[in-house]
């Protein structure tokens, strides 16, 4: 598999992380999340997609998407829903609970993660750790962008469970560290643990495309094929290049019929569509992190007219890209602002 590659992707669709609460349950307890979309306004403002993630540090529960999968958790395993859904995690399997977090948006949040102490079906704000809570969870979310193109996301699972084993055993340690930073409020803890949570998520992608059958199809069983891996890393390392349907194959060590059929059978696009589609993430990715003029931007990413960029970046995000790029700016300003 090419890891470069993914890192890649993750670098540009700007990866972040944060624990928001230290959960704990008890008395057939169930806490219910509403759909990320609606809760992420209200914790990671101006983040385009938001993945939740569950740490179980003490206990046994269970983590569910109402009519869809479910998993049984044990301490130290993390759940992930990297489509965002509406979930539950539970003492037992089957409870609901209630996924009104309006309180979220009218309550002054001094300091993270928020601790909550869910007992039966009452859910209470808790100033202290719960010592004698059956379960123990660290809760967060992964943000990251998905405009002009992520091929990440669509490529994982609604729910992606990482158990603690012999091979996971820093995954447990992550919980316990997390629980520990939370209730030491040591300086630069919330920095550690946002940072600490996207290498869990780096982490569990890695895992989950290590244990694909070898009849999946999708991005990461993409990178993980020989020949398609070989032509993704290529377009990756020289976006800017005028690449060939003709010179790719060659590079990849197939003819351009055979890994035309082989890109579209594995990524479900041809490779000259994927190109584009990657062009203007990377120049994305140019505008948000540097003041590099339009002009230069479309060259560094294999444009040689600022009006052909300029129309391209239009279609795909829906604004030309100077105007796209103020937009960017002034939510990043207000969530400075309201952080």
């Amino acid at each position: 598999m090419t890891q470069d590659t993914l890192s890649d992707v993750l670098r540009a669709v700007r990866l972040r992380g944060a624990v928001f609460f230290n959960v704990s349950g008890s008395s057939d307890w169930a806490a219910e999340a509403p759909p990320a979309s609606v809760l992420a306004p209200m914790l990671m403002r101006g983040v385009e997609h938001v993945i939740e993630y569950h740490a179980l540090a003490q206990g046994h529960c269970w983590a569910a998407i109402p009519g869809g999968p479910s998993v049984e958790m044990f301490a130290g395993d993390v759940v992930m829903f990297p489509h965002g859904d509406a979930h539950v995690v539970s003492s037992t399997p089957g409870l609901r609970g209630s996924a009104e977090f309006g309180w979220m948006a009218e309550t002054k949040i001094d300091r993270l993660p928020v601790r909550l102490a869910y007992l039966g079906d009452s859910v209470s704000m808790s100033a202290a750790p719960d010592g004698d809570a059956e379960d123990r969870l660290i809760c967060g979310f992964i943000g990251c962008d998905l405009q002009p193109f992520n091929p990440l996301i669509s490529a994982l699972p609604r729910l992606l469970h990482l158990s603690a084993g012999d091979d996971n055993a820093w995954i447990g340690a992550f919980a316990q560290r997390a629980v520990a930073e939370s209730h030491a409020h040591r300086a630069g803890g919330e920095a550690m643990l946002a940072k600490m949570s996207e290498m869990m998520f780096v982490d569990a992608v890695r895992r989950y495309a290590d244990r694909l059958p070898a009849e999946s199809r999708g991005w990461l069983a993409g990178l993980r094929d020989r020949f398609v891996g070989r032509a993704l890393t290529l377009m990756h390392e020289r976006p800017a290049h005028p690449w060939s349907i003709d010179e790719l194959g060659r590079e990849a060590g197939l003819s351009r019929s055979a890994l035309h059929e082989r890109f579209v059978q594995l990524i479900g696009a041809p490779p000259m569509q994927y190109l584009a589609q990657w062009r203007m993430q990377a120049a994305a990715r140019l505008l948000l992190e540097t003041r590099g003029h339009v002009a230069a931007i479309a060259l560094e990413v294999g444009y040689d007219s600022e009006a052909a960029f300029a129309r391209a970046f239009k279609r795909a995000v829906g604004m030309p890209p100077g105007a796209w790029r103020r937009e960017r700016d002034r939510l990043t300003a207000a969530s400075g602002a309201v952080a």
